[in-house]
């Protein structure tokens, strides 16, 4: 955490990394509480090397009730992001488990039966590239050898796209999606947050190049920024409509404490409190354009993304990019074909959309079929998420945002919109 103050009902909080530093932590449990809150912070600004990275408990997890398992290979990342706390958590110098940690980590839940989806949960996979290119043979070999059990996806930063041997390098290894922080169309934003890695690349070209070599891209997107200008809003619509990302994550700007971000906005004097990571309420700071105009664009944006024509647009333009590599079928994968053509394909209101994607996919195999049916799946999620809770939980924040205003008119001027409304009726 970046805000050790906020546990005050804690009797003890343990800030920072725990490589190194458990002992600290079993001291403190074993004295026990002294009426205070204790805040165990690391000693300067050193962060442990990750040499010292144990291989975690799996065995204490019940493996089937996860749809996706994790492991962790580095910490930290290069770029300086003013929005960004991971920089602030793990520093700007990634650090990196050894290959021979990773394999141990996949043996320990090879052994446990554990197979399918693999999330490395590095906030920039590709952090350090010397060294990941280094551990990706050692993937490719491992996956190899015991008849590639894991499906793998991650995070990395846009220029992974401008790494050709890097990206092939991460097939190989079986990787099969990543996840991309694209933000904004806007060059100006972009710079002005500090994301000038997104610069370097055109990322319509970026998302194609990963794409068509063999990678999903999803990816997320930021309304909000003090310099989106004048049409963001329909920038983002045509930006992301023209992109093979059926999985479009589009967020309010949050200021997370200790980022850059919080310290300018706290010396502007334009924090309202810490941030909730509620994307469906007013932001928690106060914006530079006008409030209620952010909060009606974010919600007209979502909807457009999620109509029925526009997510099955996205996923048609995606299967047409894609190279699908085979991959083994997950437990239960047959259990679950059979319910998406029962729920989707016979019953749902999305019939026609669900039948033209599969029938594109046909053509190409198994891989594409399979790819297909997951993003219908995951449309049946991300649509009616959004219609059923994302839109009226923004409608209730416009409104309320609406009410505050009309209460804070002179009484004069609301008396007058009061008494014009029934003329405007009869006109």
């Amino acid at each position: 955490t970046t805000s050790p103050g906020a546990f005050t009902e804690a009797d003890h909080v343990f800030q920072g990394e725990a490589e190194g530093r458990l002992g600290l932590l079993v001291a403190a449990l074993e004295a026990g509480a002294d009426g205070a809150p204790r805040c165990l912070s690391p000693a300067g600004d050193a962060r442990p090397s990750l040499a010292l990275a144990r291989v975690p408990r799996f065995d204490l997890l019940d493996l089937p009730r996860y749809a996706s398992l994790s492991i962790q290979v580095s910490r930290g990342c290069p770029f300086r992001c003013e929005f960004c706390d991971i920089i602030e958590v793990f520093g700007r110098v990634p650090r990196l488990k050894s290959p021979e940690q990773v394999v141990a980590e996949l043996e320990a839940l090879h052994r446990l039966g554990a197979r399918g989806t693999l999330f490395f949960v590095d906030d920039n996979f590709i952090g350090n590239r010397r060294e990941v290119a280094r551990l990706l043979p050692r993937l490719a070999a491992w996956q190899r050898a015991h008849g590639d059990p894991f499906d793998l996806y991650t995070e990395a930063s846009v220029d992974l796209a401008a790494e050709p041997a890097l990206v092939r390098a991460m097939v190989e290894a079986g990787f099969s999606a990543v996840f991309l922080g694209l933000e904004t169309p806007s060059a100006e934003a972009l710079g002005a947050v500090g994301k000038r890695q997104n610069l370097r690349v055109d990322p319509a070209r970026a998302v194609e190049a990963l794409t068509r070599a063999g990678l999903e891209v999803f990816a997320g997107f930021i309304v909000g920024f003090d310099h989106d200008g004048p049409g963001i809003f329909e920038r983002q619509r045509a930006f992301i409509a023209g992109l093979p990302i059926p999985r479009a994550m589009v967020g309010l700007l949050s200021a997370l404490p200790g980022t850059a971000l919080w310290r300018r906005l706290e010396r502007e004097g334009r924090l309202r409190a810490a941030a909730s990571g509620d994307q469906f309420d007013r932001p928690n700071f106060v914006p530079a354009g006008d409030e209620l105009e952010l909060l009606r664009g974010y919600r007209g944006l979502l909807a457009d993304l999620f109509t029925d024509q526009a997510f099955y647009a996205r996923c048609r333009l995606h299967l047409a990019q894609a190279r699908i590599g085979a991959r083994p079928a997950p437990p239960g994968a047959l259990g679950a074909l059979w319910r998406a053509v029962r729920d989707i394909g016979l019953r749902g209101r999305r019939r026609p959309h669900f039948w033209r994607l599969l029938a594109g996919a046909l053509p190409r195999g198994r891989p594409a079929l399979t790819r297909a049916l997951t993003l219908a799946v995951m449309g049946e999620h991300l649509i009616r998420y959004t219609e059923e809770t994302v839109l009226p939980r923004l409608d209730g924040a416009i409104a309320a945002l609406e009410a505050e205003r009309a209460a804070a008119e002179p009484p004069r001027r609301r008396r007058r919109a009061a008494g014009s409304a029934p003329r405007a009726a009869r006109a």
